[in-house]
């Protein structure tokens, strides 16, 4: 077994882990890159960048229905095979990930493909070679999609994102188990191509971590249009035979040509050698505000648990970053913006209602229907919205905001820097919203 030395080892190259490579590697720092499958992880080739591509399409044929309404006649006949062509050929380069891997050694860093595995302190192993790495090693690898032990399932073709996102056509059914934003994103994606879609949620609501409201609405505009929702159930089988799936929930049964299993992420934290460093984790891998999980070691992205999005990886890769270099930190943003891109888009920002009065902080609730606002009542069909923010009413400053609507995650701007910035609540009240623009509705709310 070959040993090679270097000064950090970083064990998965997500988003966040190749941003952090560029930054260490342009650093001066000697920097050996881990990969076991393709270089930029899950968001560019089964997730956010496919997924948007899809959305995009999808969007385009529901706008374009709503022409009969606004302002003359078309006549849509989808055609999923361009969005399937952009996907494979623009977003994802056939899923080869060159483009990406030359980023990497363009910066300085060294490749290494396979599966990498902590074999002590500051080492990690990779198919017969040892790297030890003087300053540590950091871990991002990332999530798998969270497959339920439902009786059949495992028997079964079910997709994940990755198939429906590699898919070359629309089926005529889609059932979709898990009503969280990726099953809900691409339930009505392949809704508005013309696929029969249900979705089965086994909590109280779609969109669980979400504000109730967000929820009541998104139910209300996917069964508008037509797509079946049933929350608050329990999923007691699944078979598939000649074509089809059957899906049983106490008496009633759903059946579809495909099956989408969207029921939530698991971290890839089995057989990376964990215990080689003494380390416990349970589903996420506990750190501390600088990303470090004990001396030498790191790890940032979905598997430290803090939020499994591409904008929350990154972030954390710059705080890896300044640990490993010495530079100075600024205080951890706790904001968490998010946002669902479901048309309406759903974003949210901070901590919702519910946990705000959890944590004993003395609520006040702002909330405005965005349809009945200026701009909303110009927009018209497809203008269905919200903005609800939570003020902690002792220290006059949002501490959490949604902001539902047509470019919903667009005027989540604001919220997000008067919830990361604790602007004062006296302040947004006296500042100038423009009219007639959506987040007007933010003065609205106030």
């Amino acid at each position: 077994m070959s040993v090679h030395e270097c000064d950090v080892v970083v064990v998965g190259l997500g988003p966040g882990g190749e941003a952090l490579v560029a930054r260490l590697a342009k650093a001066g720092l000697a920097v050996v890159a881990v990969e076991a499958e393709l270089v930029g992880g899950e968001c560019p080739y089964w997730g956010c960048i496919p997924s948007k591509m899809l959305i995009r399409g999808a969007n385009a044929l529901a706008e374009s229905r709503r022409v009969e309404t606004l302002s003359g006649s078309v006549s849509v006949t989808p055609d999923f095979s361009k969005v399937a062509r952009r996907i494979r050929d623009v977003a994802t380069d056939n899923w080869d990930d060159t483009v990406a891997a030359d980023r990497i050694t363009d910066a300085g860093a060294t490749l290494v493909r396979g599966h990498g595995r902590l074999a002590g302190d500051r080492t990690v192993e990779v198919d017969g070679q040892t790297y030890v790495a003087s300053r540590g090693v950091v871990l991002n690898t990332g999530t798998t999609a969270s497959v339920p032990p439902i009786d059949g399932l495992a028997d079964t073709p079910y997709w994940t994102n990755r198939e429906a996102l590699s898919n070359e056509q629309a089926p005529a059914s889609l059932i979709v188990i898990g009503g969280g934003a990726i099953g809900l994103e691409l339930a009505q994606a392949y809704s508005r191509f013309d696929t029969q879609v249900t979705v089965l949620e086994g909590g109280p609501r779609i969109l669980g971590p979400e504000e109730p409201e967000s929820s009541e609405l998104l139910t209300r505009v996917f069964e508008a249009e037509g797509i079946g929702v049933h929350a608050g159930i329990t999923i007691d089988s699944v078979a598939y035979a000649d074509g089809r799936f059957t899906v049983t929930s106490g008496d009633v049964t759903h059946e579809a040509e495909r099956l989408l299993v969207a029921a939530g992420r698991k971290s890839r934290l089995d057989d990376i050698g964990l215990d080689t460093v003494d380390v416990d984790a349970g589903r996420f891998l506990p750190v501390q505000d600088d990303m470090s999980v004990k001396n030498g070691l790191w790890a940032i992205g979905d598997i430290v648990g803090r939020g499994a999005f591409t904008h929350v990886a990154m972030y954390h890769a710059e705080r890896a970053a300044r640990s490993i270099l010495g530079e100075p930190q600024s205080d951890y943003d706790t904001s968490f913006p998010r946002v669902t891109f479901t048309d309406p888009e759903v974003g949210g920002v901070g901590i919702t209602e519910s946990q705000a009065r959890e944590r004993g902080i003395n609520v006040r609730v702002g909330l405005t229907d965005v349809a009945a606002s200026s701009r909303g009542f110009l927009h018209g069909i497809g203008n269905e919205g919200l903005i609800k923010i939570i003020i902690d009413e002792d220290r006059g400053v949002i501490v959490g905001a949604t902001s539902a609507g047509p470019m919903g995650g667009e005027t989540l701007a604001a919220l997000a820097f008067a919830v990361r910035a604790e602007i004062p609540v006296e302040t947004l009240q006296n500042t100038i919203y423009a009219y007639p623009t959506f987040w007007r509705a933010i003065e609205s709310a106030l």
